[in-house]
């Protein structure tokens, strides 16, 4: 049982995060937002396979005006990212975005960013501080410090100015595309403030890779109950992203959202072409939205016996597979039928 870190609650849209609830997975739109069809049909893309938050990058006037028609036909809470220019936050919240991704020591002036902050308070927009490894600020590159510690040092730089102006909406990031630096980042802010925490890696690469960094150091913080929300960033589709992320709070026992699956890593026994099989099993199911675990196993010998806990599964055989639940065989299978076959018993014991 993991002890999760207690932290303040926030509201972004209806979703509630920090204080104990459910840890969020969010992505980002890799769409321009100035084009308002694609941009919605990313996020519905996004909203189908799970993903809570939806962040959009707003780059220019044309951009933030977007934002109200966007805003009407989300069906989840968006987060607009802005960087420099206050006028854009100030348009943005006015268009009735649900947060802003924001670092209020980078949009000029004292008054720039008294009027977001004045607005954002007015309208309960909460801002999340995004503090990342290659951006950090002049004087703290040239620190002997530790990295991590830089970052954090940023983050509070950021906070202060929010806390001064009597805010506290907020919810903070510190990311690195290292997995070490990202890691103690978190460790270190997590003892000296109470704010929620978005964790996750940037720049953490292709599928391959970047799953397997973005895995490491999220997985490792959640498990010291570090984190409110999470990304898993990836230079691939973001509808990836958000499988990927609810795979993690699954493996720790964080969420129970879809299929847990389950299969084995092939052998000499193996009589069925189980890599494809498996991969065609976990497409059909991945927003199949049943708390259930499904197993794919290589043979009739070990299969149903090892993955007798599965609430339904395949053992395969020569040219044909056995169909099991919780370990019982209910029914054989030839090879070219058995994938349809089984996702038919899997949903008819649903209806």
């Amino acid at each position: 049982m993991i002890n999760r870190r207690k932290t303040k609650e926030i509201l972004i849209g209806n979703v509630k995060i920090g204080n104990n609830n459910l840890i969020s997975v969010q992505s980002m739109c890799n769409t321009d937002t100035r084009d308002i069809k694609s941009t919605l049909n990313q996020i519905k893309e996004l909203s189908d396979a799970g993903c809570e938050i939806v962040r959009l990058a707003v780059l220019n006037k044309d951009a933030a005006s977007a934002i109200k028609d966007i805003v009407k036909k989300s069906d989840v809470p968006l987060v607009a990212d802005i960087h420099f220019d206050y006028r854009l936050a100030i348009e943005c919240i006015n268009n009735g975005i649900s947060a802003l991704r924001l670092n209020p020591g980078n949009i000029g002036r004292k008054e720039h960013t008294q009027a977001v902050v004045k607005l954002a308070k007015q309208q309960k927009i909460p801002i999340r501080i995004g503090v990342n490894a290659g951006s950090l600020e002049k004087d703290l590159q040239n620190k002997h410090i530790p990295l991590s510690q830089k970052m954090v040092e940023s983050a509070m730089s950021h906070i202060k100015i929010l806390e001064d102006l009597d805010f506290d909406l907020i919810k903070v990031s510190l990311k690195s595309s290292d997995v070490m630096t990202t890691i103690d980042a978190y460790r270190r802010i997590s003892q000296i403030i109470d704010y929620p925490l978005h964790i996750g890696l940037t720049e953490a690469g292709t599928m391959r890779g970047g799953l397997i960094k973005s895995s490491i150091g999220i997985g490792a913080l959640l498990s010291e109950g570090i984190g409110d929300t999470i990304r898993v960033s990836l230079t691939e589709n973001p509808v990836e992203e958000v499988y990927a992320g609810f795979e993690i709070l699954k493996s720790l026992g964080l969420r129970k959202k879809g299929v847990n699956f389950v299969s084995c890593p092939t052998c000499g026994r193996t009589q069925i072409d189980l890599i494809s099989l498996a991969k065609k099993v976990e497409e059909r199911f991945k927003n199949f939205d049943k708390d259930i675990t499904i197993a794919v196993m290589g043979c009739p010998v070990n299969g149903p016996g090892e993955a007798k806990n599965a609430d339904f599964g395949i053992a395969g055989a020569i040219g044909e597979g056995y169909i099991f639940k919780k370990g019982e065989i209910i029914a054989r299978v030839p090879e070219n039928e058995l994938l349809e076959k089984f996702e038919q018993i899997v949903i008819n014991s649903y209806k």
